[in-house]
């Protein structure tokens, strides 16, 4: 199951064990059965301190728990977690052996406080990029605290249950077999959920707060970029974000990151957290920004009011809250989001196995989704508004050579239909014709572009026509000391590399306001010293 190089790389990290662990399985006659006794027997080969023995005490088959001998402390896992989720079975190994998860010491305290005697399930697929984080968050949540449980669901493997369940997207979890939350999570997130005095205590303490030289609000690359210049100056610098990676966690291969040949988003995203907490900032998670008020006079401080009613006040703020996948904007569609409409054609695709699709969106994006989806699906139908495919020349040829595809361009789609439960087709019109189709299918994944953050921001500074925040060459918006940099500016390329260049460029440009407007700054330094 595992070759030479990983099972050495496995070797290595369970020297951190600390407890003996065992692997508890339960299988059948089955051909993945075999394969997953297969890897556990490898996995147990690799240490003293684990063991192997079969139960068949779960009904989930293939399954096995990792269990602390002698204690209550373990995950569960249903399926064979290879793919994205070997690093999540690598940590549940670990964490269940004693070995500490990286994680605040508040927050472990939290943790370990909850109340409540809860069983999680999380329904995933191997080929998904946001499930990791959730199944690692559980686990985590249940290693510290065994008065909750967790098994991670593979929903290809038990399809028939993901079906029953009406698992539509993952990740997908439930509580005490009641949904609790479909889409990435993080262990900061899902404690929130579960602790209702979360909020009110994030709000006290971020009222209590001095106000911030910089203040940046986002956490995607042009976040993560601005913070870092920013605090490399020497000046009090705060982040605040819903989410830190921002859009970056959602994708799956990058290979345009000069100097960095492949990574992927979540890779990627805790790369940029982490280099981020080198330096003296202030990181604020699950932060929703409302409304900046603009500075009374110059030199003053701009305030950002927060959705949890507290408020963060600043000399300069950037403005980095990136952009979302557009929706179509038709009836039907937010009905049956997660219930056969999708936005990610990697985490939810084998949900579709065997099945009829449409995509919708003719560019990069889309294109790239249907010849995905083809290799999965029964059947896909593309579905462009425009009179051709937007999409560069090689993508558009190695779809046209897919003999379960059709293309359908010139055509507005109008409808999401739906049975009450899921999806069973959609609505278009001709454009040349006038004419009304319905196409039957299972799923529908939406693939046209993306929106800019920005709602909370009209009014305050000045707006393009699509909503971006107008910016010059140094990322300086409309309002003097509010900067702004990455997908929700009117910057033209929305790539990763543009943005972390932009949140750079906003960074070292709210410096130089400071130095220019105050002659007191922490840290300030001669103008000159900004072109460094």
């Amino acid at each position: 199951m595992l070759d030479a190089s990983l099972k050495q790389q496995l070797k290595t990290h369970l020297e951190n064990l600390r407890h003996p662990i065992e692997l508890v399985s339960s299988l059948d006659d089955g051909k993945k059965s075999a394969e997953l006794a297969e890897l556990l027997d490898e996995i147990a080969g690799l240490s003293e301190l684990i063991s192997v023995r079969r139960a068949d005490d779960d009904e989930r088959r293939p399954s096995f728990a990792i269990v602390r001998t002698g204690t209550d402390v373990g995950v569960r896992f249903a399926g064979i977690p290879l793919g994205h989720e070997f690093t999540s079975l690598v940590l549940a190994l670990l964490h269940v052996g004693g070995h500490p998860p990286k994680a605040d010491d508040a927050l472990v305290e939290q943790v370990r406080d909850l109340d409540g005697e809860d069983v999680f399930e999380t329904f995933f697929s191997l080929s998904c990029q946001n499930c990791p984080d959730v199944v690692q968050a559980l686990n985590v949540l249940s290693v510290l605290n065994p008065r909750f449980r967790h098994v991670a669901i593979d929903g290809a493997v038990f399809k028939e249950e993901a079906e029953d369940r009406r698992v539509m997207a993952v990740p997908t979890v439930f509580r005490n077999g009641e949904l609790f939350a479909s889409g990435r999570m993080s262990l900061e997130e899902i404690v929130a959920k579960l602790d209702d005095g979360t909020a009110e205590r994030m709000a006290k303490e971020i009222a209590e707060k001095d106000p911030f030289d910089v203040l940046v609000v986002g956490g995607g690359p042009a976040g993560a970029a601005a913070s870092i210049y920013a605090a490399r100056k020497g000046i009090r610098t705060g982040v605040a974000a819903e989410r830190f990676g921002g859009q970056v966690l959602d994708t799956l291969a990058i290979e345009n990151l000069i100097s960095v040949p492949y990574t992927e988003g979540p890779k990627l995203a805790t790369a940029l957290e982490t280099h981020v907490r080198e330096y003296d900032v202030d990181i604020m998670n699950l932060q929703t920004a409302e409304r900046l008020v603009p500075a009374d006079a110059p030199g003053g401080l701009h305030t950002i009011e927060l959705a949890n009613g507290a408020s963060l006040r600043a000399r300069t703020v950037v403005l980095s809250t990136g952009a979302r996948w557009r929706q179509m904007g038709v009836p039907g569609e937010a009905e049956y989001r997660n219930k056969g409409v999708a936005y990610c054609p990697h985490c939810d695709g084998p949900l579709y196995k065997g099945k009829r699709v449409a995509v919708v969106g003719g560019g990069n994006s889309g294109v790239e989704a249907a010849i995905d989806l083809a290799g999965i699906v029964a059947h896909v139908t593309l579905i462009e508004f425009d009179d051709k495919l937007r999409a560069d020349e090689v993508l558009q040829q190695k779809l046209r050579s897919l003999p379960n595809v059709d293309i359908v361009v010139s055509a507005l789609s109008t409808e999401v239909l739906g049975d009450g439960d899921k999806v069973t087709g959609i609505v278009y019109t001709d454009r040349t014709t006038d004419e009304s189709h319905t196409v039957d299918l299972d799923g529908i994944f939406v693939q046209i572009g993306l929106l800019p953050n920005t709602e909370w921001l009209e009014g305050a500074v000045e707006l393009s026509g699509r909503g971006e925040v107008v910016i010059d060459q140094r990322g300086e918006t409309s309002v003097p000391g509010v900067f702004a940099a990455g997908d929700c500016t009117t910057v033209p390329y929305k790539q990763i590399v543009v943005a972390m260049g932009a949140g750079s460029t906003a960074a070292l440009s709210a410096f130089d306001h400071l130095i220019r407007t105050s002659g007191d700054a922490e840290g300030a330094a001669e103008p000159a010293l900004v072109q460094a």
